[in-house]
């Protein structure tokens, strides 16, 4: 049986841990796991850090842990790093665990977001929006393995919000 939970995916920018939080608000019993914080919290060293002691790979295989361990409760809105669901085995590990919601927008919008903030280890390069539009575009595919597709383009987080609370009322009763 599927559980519970309520996972967000999507590229840095798309409004994860923001629309988390608008979530948390809405829904009391329900507790929020950033993915990424989680991580930072059990090593005890940023995300840029393990990137530079560990690799990319290294960082890949610590955060498959992690979600394994995560998805393992219910009642949680998990807001995942933006390569999460790259991996098969994390794709299956957040569909079983709940509704997985793709916070959607194009890649202008989603930079436009992004591009002032220092501690993105996959923008450190000579041309970060060349590169940040090859990320989104490798990974829409995947992406839109999500249960539900939702354009944050226009939409501010908390409307974001409201609108993943009605597609999840839609299908499944939360008390």
């Amino acid at each position: 049986m599927k559980g519970n939970n309520i996972i967000l995916i999507g590229m840095m920018g798309a409004g994860k841990s923001t629309v988390g939080k608008y979530l948390q608000k809405m829904l009391p019993n329900f507790s929020l796991v950033d993915i990424d914080s989680k991580i930072e919290e059990d090593e005890g060293i940023s995300i840029s850090e393990i990137f530079e002691r560990y690799t990319e790979k290294g960082f890949r295989r610590i955060e498959t842990l992690t979600i394994e361990d995560v998805c393992k409760n219910s009642n949680l809105i998990i807001s995942t790093g933006g390569g999460a669901f790259e991996s098969e085995e994390n794709r299956n590990i957040l569909l079983n665990s709940g509704k997985v919601f793709y916070l959607f927008a194009d890649s202008q919008t989603l930079y436009d977001r992004i591009k002032t903030e220092g501690h993105r280890p996959l923008l450190q390069c000579k041309n970060p929006f060349k590169i940040f539009t090859e990320i989104l575009d490798n990974r829409d595919k995947n992406y839109r393995k999500a249960d539900y597709i939702i354009d944050t383009s226009s939409l501010n987080p908390e409307l974001t919000a409201k609108e993943i609370l009605r597609r999840v009322n839609e299908t499944v009763n939360l008390s």
